[in-house]
């Protein structure tokens, strides 16, 4: 199962969406856009599961895609 992740930079001035928990794949100026971003990119690549962190690196919102 492939893993995504949708968190803040350090400053929280931006949110990258990570693959793996690797290197950012894309940042983005806006949490919801990455969110979207993230759900799409975990729906073509099924099954999987995206974690959503809030702006204190603590997950606040885990979601699968079968």
């Amino acid at each position: 199962m492939r893993e995504y992740s949708v968190r803040p930079n350090k400053d929280v001035t931006a949110w990258m969406v990570k693959i793996e928990d690797v290197a950012p794949e894309t940042s983005f100026d806006q949490k919801d856009d990455a969110i979207a971003h993230a759900e799409e990119m975990a729906k073509e690549h099924s099954p999987s599961r995206l974690h959503i962190y809030n702006n204190k690196m603590e997950v606040e919102e885990t979601r699968n895609f079968d």
